[in-house]
């Protein structure tokens, strides 16, 4: 069987993820019927039925599904080898540097990790340039598979490291982020049941690839936004002890006790084979 093609996966995995054809024309800025052609071509070159189709859209089938991520890591593959490509050859140009690495990192989280690890780095004698890219929630994984970034600071269990090589850099305990004038600031430590059953005050809600995760709490879109909120009394939020960097005079943190424990750790692609991200990785470890 023939490789698939990058245009037949970008073709089925709008209608994947639009669940509807005409939808995924449009946004391809292409007509219906060729569209469905070239996904009934691809169904018969597979073997497989991948959409199950009636007048009110369109599903996924089982095979379907696999090729929906499959085809999202594979075309992330061919995105991040174009774009770490064309930062290599930046050494090629006038003025440009083939040493240059984008780290990827959650905006206001590990800053003090994040300064000690730039410092210690520059002081390298073949430091390379290093372009820290801050990202919004959970965002690091994303950007680091395609090709945004060459490297980033990951968070488990909020950031998923699979696929990536990595070494474990920081590992501390949670904090339930409140208002400083709600009750429970007052408490010297609470738990999960806590703060996720809070009447006056839902937990913030972020995206993964787009989508919230259900609940009444207000949907976040960055840091900022999410540091009003919780100031204005609308919400509050579980974090890393670390973010106590970033916390207003109206805000209070307060340790969760059975919160699972934050892992930082420095990831990179498993592939690569760049001399400037082993010495950042090196720098990274002996700290």
């Amino acid at each position: 069987m023939e490789a698939l093609e990058t245009r037949e996966l970008r073709y089925f995995m709008a209608v994947a993820e639009e669940l509807h054809f005409g939808r995924a024309a449009e946004r391809l800025g292409m007509a219906q019927p060729p569209l469905s052609r070239a996904i009934q071509q691809l169904e018969r070159r597979l073997g497989v039925s991948l959409l199950v189709r009636n007048r009110r859209g369109v599903s996924l089938t089982g095979a379907g599904d696999v090729l929906l991520h499959e085809g999202r890591a594979a075309l992330d593959a061919t995105t991040a080898a174009a774009r770490r490509t064309r930062r290599a050859g930046g050494a090629d140009t006038p003025g440009g540097s083939g040493d240059r690495l984008v780290l990827a990192v959650k905006a206001a989280a590990s800053h003090d990790l994040l300064r000690k690890l730039l410092h210690a780095y520059a002081a390298e004698p073949d430091a390379g340039e290093i372009e820290v890219l801050p990202s919004g929630m959970c965002e690091q994984e994303e950007m680091l598979r395609d090709g945004r970034a060459d490297v980033a600071l990951m968070h488990a269990p909020f950031n998923s490291l699979a696929g990536f090589d990595s070494e474990e850099l920081l590992t501390e305990g949670q904090i339930a982020i409140l208002p400083a004038g709600h009750p429970l600031a007052a408490h010297e430590t609470l738990s999960l049941a806590d703060v996720s059953d809070i009447p006056d005050l839902p937990l913030a809600r972020w995206p993964r690839r787009g989508v919230y995760t259900p609940g009444p709490g207000p949907e976040i879109h960055d840091q900022t936004q999410l540091a009003q909120l919780i100031a204005l009394g609308r919400t509050a939020a579980v974090f890393p002890d670390s973010a106590r960097a970033w916390l207003w005079a109206e805000h209070a943190a307060v340790p969760v006790t059975d919160a699972p424990p934050v892992v930082t750790h420095i990831a990179w692609p498993a592939h690569s084979r760049s001399l400037t991200l082993a010495g950042l990785v090196r720098t990274a470890t002996r700290m």
